[in-house]
């Protein structure tokens, strides 16, 4: 089955290169997509220059909206999602969300940091239904109503709609792996207000509160 990886990323200069690389040498990958959602710094161009094909939002839409634009221009059977600021992503870790996949084991696979940075693995172990790095079937994000909508509760949605249908999910350990913190990437202040922000749409999203449009 054809993979496609989608790569929803704001302001990921720093890193999204390095995620596309390890997607690139990965094999099994026929398209790689990066979602530029309204990204200010060089995001795009460097992401084109790594490889991907880019799509890019006029303005900050929010991660579900990234996503579902990415679904609808993949053409893959499944659908890798990677965070554009990921450390120390390799190719064994694509490797190991995709087998199960591949090898009708799983409707999903979700990817959780280990033997990493502590604060992330932490997180991760505590919320592993919000990790970000997950394969599914395209059937399944199509099928799921609110994605466009969800914001930064995407994943919330994605494991709800997972749990609702009995979908087979397998949590994968993914080692020596992490990512930057929002605080790291934009200050203190304007990182925290971030993060407050993620948590909100999240909670509202657990609560079955639809988020009005982005």
């Amino acid at each position: 089955m054809a993979v496609a990886v989608i790569i929803p990323a704001f302001n990921e200069e720093r890193t999204v290169g390095r995620v596309i690389r390890a997607a690139r040498n990965s094999p099994g990958i026929s398209q790689i997509i990066v979602v530029n959602d309204g990204s200010t710094d060089r995001t795009a161009a460097i992401a084109e220059k790594a490889g991907a094909k880019v799509i890019d939002l006029s303005a900050n839409m929010g991660k579900g909206a990234a996503v579902a634009t990415g679904v609808e221009a993949a053409t893959a059977e499944i659908i890798l999602l990677l965070d554009a600021d990921l450390v120390g992503l390799r190719p064994s870790h694509i490797h190991a969300l995709l087998q199960p996949l591949l090898q009708d084991e799983a409707d999903m696979t979700v990817g959780v940091f280990t033997d990493g940075r502590k604060v992330t693995d932490l997180s991760q172990r505590l919320t592993p239904f919000l990790s970000g790095q997950r394969a599914v079937k395209r059937e399944i994000l199509e099928a799921i109503t609110d994605l466009k909508s969800s914001g930064f509760g995407m994943e919330v949605s994605l494991s709800r709609f997972a749990k609702q249908e009995n979908l087979r999910v397998f949590y994968i350990p993914l080692r020596r792996i992490s990512q930057i913190m929002k605080e790291e990437k934009r200050g203190l202040v304007r990182g925290f207000a971030a993060r407050m922000k993620m948590y909100w749409e999240i909670v509202l999203l657990l609560l079955g509160v639809k988020l009005p449009p982005q």
